[in-house]
């Protein structure tokens, strides 16, 4: 049997080519075969258990390296599916991080109106807070102008009131009645008829066109309703003044002196608690007077006093009463349309008589129930060439009784 050279025992230098190697049906452990190096010299002979062997741990080489392939293709596979779960679970992580990031801006959001919302109304709180403040501050003001005014309670001078029978259910008794006094523009060749009675003022104007038939003449007049101006709301603002006072309980004229001079030259005198009067006026529906000093102190010191002994020239002293004088202004003024509910305006008259005469031949005209007319109150004729003003009052069925 061939053995390997002494100085070459590494099997790694040995290569075995097969056709070097007989192939016979049958072969004993005991019989030889030649080897070749690799530099194709035929080496000694070499023992077939040793070939056995270095075959066998090839084959265990082998299948411990197929193992570790397919161990590694199982890790491999493994692997790959871990990455692709991996990434599948990156993909839901990151959409889901999307979706968070987009709730918490739009929560972000939803914060920063709210707090724009709350500074702006906070800042309106602070606002109407100044405001009210202001409000309370004017308020504070008006009330002590008020009590002022209140403790002015002798202001208004003093009226002398007498029952002459007259009786109320006193449903209107907490109502200011003030009284109307209207102005009424009245053109040429009209004239303004009033009735007692409201239906026949309406009758009058339902029939509109009137034939009066006065001598040879036939006049045709046109009944027409009186509209007035009419405030329906007044309001009004007074405060005392400083240099002015109201002498009332004033005494008419005695010993051929004018009550207005005797007041201004007592008044005017110093020892009498008076000044230098700048003005003096008398009231001519009340007969009070209102004296205005040059100085702002002098009214405060005759109204202190309140009521003076004033000599009327007759010999007689007359005890008169000084008070503020409270001035006025209207703040606020509405006005409506209102018709005369028992006044007819007719027009178209011309002027064939006397204003007189032919006043009295409308007034006979329209008291005949046969023309539609009845009891008349009142007759005012303007001529053609002539422009009157008819004053219109309140009218008071109570009064009228």
């Amino acid at each position: 049997m061939n053995r390997l050279p002494s100085g070459n025992r590494n099997p790694r230098a040995i290569r075995v080519y097969p056709h070097q190697i007989p192939l016979p049906s049958r072969m004993s452990f005991d019989e030889e075969f030649s080897l070749v190096a690799e530099d194709g010299n035929e080496l000694q002979d070499f023992p077939m258990e040793g070939v056995q062997m270095e075959i066998h741990k090839c084959k265990v080489t082998h299948e411990r390296l197929v193992t570790d392939q397919r161990d590694l293709s199982k890790a491999r596979d493994e692997q790959l599916h871990l990455a692709e779960e991996y990434n599948k679970r990156c993909v839901r992580l990151r959409k889901v991080m999307e979706e968070e990031e987009q709730d918490r801006a739009m929560v972000e959001e939803g914060g920063k109106a709210r707090l724009v919302a709350s500074q702006e109304e906070e800042r309106r709180l602070r606002e109407q807070l100044l405001g009210l403040e202001a409000q309370l501050c004017l308020l504070d003001q008006e009330t002590i102008l008020l009590q002022q005014r209140a403790q002015e309670s002798n202001a208004v001078p003093e009226k002398r009131v007498v029952f002459l029978g007259a009786m109320s259910e006193g449903r209107d008794s907490s109502r200011f009645n003030m009284k109307s006094r209207i102005l009424y523009p009245m053109e040429g060749g009209t004239a303004l008829i009033t009735f007692e009675e409201e239906d026949v003022a309406r009758n009058i104007m339902k029939m509109k066109q009137h034939d009066i038939k006065i001598g040879d003449c036939c006049l045709s007049l046109e009944a027409r309703p009186v509209h007035i101006l009419m405030p329906s709301l007044v309001e009004m603002t007074s405060q005392v003044c400083c240099k002015s006072v109201l002498v009332s309980d004033v005494p008419k004229e005695a010993g051929g002196n004018h009550p207005l001079d005797r007041m201004e030259i007592h008044f005017s005198k110093r020892r009498n608690q008076g000044g230098e009067v700048d003005q003096a006026q008398m009231l001519q529906e009340t007969g009070n007077v209102v004296l205005t000093f040059v100085e702002d102190t002098v009214a405060k010191r005759l109204t202190d006093r309140q009521y003076h002994e004033v000599d009327m020239g007759d010999g007689k002293k007359h005890q008169v009463k000084v008070t503020p004088y409270l001035n006025g202004e209207i703040t606020n003024l509405q006005t409506r349309v209102s018709v005369s509910a028992r006044t007819v305006l007719l027009t178209g008259i011309p002027a064939i008589m006397d204003p007189g005469d032919l006043q009295d031949q409308l007034e006979i005209h329209f008291q005949k129930n046969s023309n539609g007319g009845g009891e008349v109150d009142a007759i005012a004729y303007n001529a053609l060439t002539q422009r009157a003003l008819a004053v219109f009052e309140d009218y008071c069925p109570a009064e009228k009784e």
